[in-house]
């Protein structure tokens, strides 16, 4: 059986997607409808456009979301059936994937998860001024130690930990001293590396608060339709079909900690053997093979990949 699976930040790169206009007119349709939904060429800035500008939360966010959208309407073109538990038992999505695996799977309309992610990223990037918070990846501990480091570290000023992303690959996030005292922490109980992310703002921690309350406002104002497979929640690691309750989830999950080792284990616990990313980058196949090296991990982003995985199904 298997699963779709939804990229997060990180997974961007200038280009993206532009294959896919170039081959399927549903993916052009789709980043249409984005760019329309925005009132701002979107597309322009995925396919073509400055790095710093794709980078920029705000833009990253609804940019990941389309390109996701755009491979799912070209699967779900090709076999309507897809997306019904005939076909797959979860959806779930890193982060702002979230919103990628809601949309594919019937739960918010294209243009109201554009609206959102636009906001989140805003909201999020707002939510603490430059240079005041920061990320840092910590690799080669396990996430009981870093929940020990981050407590320690955490005794004048913020730092959680923000990401679980696989054995031995967490994320912290915090204010930026609480967050380099982890990093000190971390190196002195033997991780490999504990190093400081190239990111604009803390996310996943409780300095996002005014975030999350940016976006309860922002959800409560959208319809949320039951999706057609049950979600996989980051903050929960197990799954959610209730509309009121997925609307609850987006709002913690801005300052909750993505769970997405726990997310995979628990999909494999119910059977799951396949996880298929659908979107920008391979991220979260590589880190479906740390988590269980005996679920397959496989990737779709250009028009061959989906090409080659549309002749096996």
């Amino acid at each position: 059986m298997r699963s779709f699976v939804f990229p997060g930040q990180g997974s961007q790169f200038v280009g993206m997607g532009k294959d896919l206009a170039e081959a399927f007119s549903v993916a052009r349709e789709t980043f249409q409808e984005v760019d329309d939904a925005l009132s701002q060429k979107l597309s322009k800035i995925m396919f073509e456009g400055a790095e710093s500008d794709l980078n920029m939360t705000e833009n990253t966010q609804p940019a990941l979301m389309a390109v996701s959208m755009a491979v799912a309407r070209i699967l779900q073109q090709a076999k309507p059936d897809l997306l019904t538990p005939l076909q797959t038992k979860f959806v779930a999505g890193h982060s702002l994937g979230e919103y990628s695996a809601l949309t594919a799977a019937g739960s918010f309309q294209l243009c109201d998860a554009a609206r959102l992610l636009k906001t989140r990223g805003q909201a999020m990037q707002k939510a603490v001024p430059v240079g005041v918070g920061a990320m840092a990846a910590i690799l080669g501990l396990e996430i009981a130690d870093v929940i020990a480091i981050v407590t320690e570290a955490s005794s004048a000023e913020v730092v959680a930990a923000a990401n679980d992303n696989s054995f031995g690959q967490i994320v912290v996030s915090g204010h930026k001293a609480a967050v380099e005292k982890a990093i000190a922490l971390a190196t002195a109980k033997g991780a490999k590396r504990a190093i400081l992310l190239p990111v604009s703002a803390p996310f996943h921690c409780s300095l996002m608060k005014p975030a999350a309350e940016v976006m309860r406002d922002a959800l409560a104002a959208v319809e949320i339709k039951a999706p057609s497979v049950p979600l996989v929640a980051n903050v929960m690691a197990s799954s959610v079909i209730n509309p009121d309750k997925i609307r609850q989830l987006l709002v913690e999950q801005v300052t909750g900690m993505v769970r997405w080792r726990e997310s995979v284990l628990y999909m494999k616990s119910q059977g799951v053997t396949v996880l298929v990313e659908l979107g920008a980058g391979k991220v979260l196949s590589g880190l479906t093979k740390r988590i269980a090296a005996e679920l397959t991990g496989r990737s779709l982003g250009t028009p061959r990949d989906i090409e080659e995985f549309l002749k096996e199904i």
